[in-house]
């Protein structure tokens, strides 16, 4: 229960952190939202590939000068100065070790931003090209946002489609239909 909440906890920092990081690159027109993304993703991704520099960061034993040290020797001059400056703030403010969480919640800010939604679909066999242009088409229309669809292939749905669309699930496979109506003569 603890961990539960203590993730819950770190995903909403996450979220607040990547939300002010969005709102400081909206105010500047020339800095491109994805080179952010970019380097925050290479930040996090240098931090996560090393045992030692992850637990530099993570360890609160270890003092805030000198993990700055530690990331200016490593980020000065080689990320933007934003991205620089929201890592010393992140250091500053012990939140260092939260950088993937944050690069993954400032991405689905940059997405909402965008107007992109990501969308997986799974179909009972394989489809053809033109059928998912179709099917991303119409689904692009419906949501009137930009989307990235994720295909998949599930035999045992016996036919139809299932689509997840922001932690929505709208089945319309035959086994779903025939589990209603399996539900539906039990009562």
């Amino acid at each position: 229960m603890a961990e539960a909440l203590k993730d819950k906890n770190s995903e909403l920092v996450s979220k607040r952190w990547a939300k002010a990081l969005m709102e400081l690159v909206l105010e500047d027109e020339s800095i491109a939202k994805e080179d952010v993304l970019n380097d925050l993703r290479n930040v996090a991704s240098i931090v996560d590939s090393s045992d030692e520099l992850s637990t530099v960061i993570n360890n609160p034993s270890i003092s805030t000068e000198e993990k700055q040290i530690v990331l200016c020797k490593l980020f000065q001059g080689k990320v933007a100065p934003l991205v620089y400056n929201f890592i010393f703030t992140l250091n500053l403010r012990k939140r260092a070790g939260l950088l993937s969480d944050i690069a993954i919640e400032f991405e689905k800010e940059l997405d909402r931003v965008n107007n992109v939604k990501h969308v997986n679909i799974t179909s009972a066999i394989e489809l053809s090209d033109e059928k998912k242009d179709e099917i991303k088409n119409k689904i692009a229309s419906k949501l009137d946002s930009n989307i990235i669809v994720d295909w998949g292939v599930d035999n045992e749905i016996i036919a139809g489609l299932i689509f997840n669309i922001d932690e929505t699930v709208i089945d319309n496979s035959v086994k779903h239909k025939l589990e209603d109506l399996s539900k539906s003569i039990m009562r």
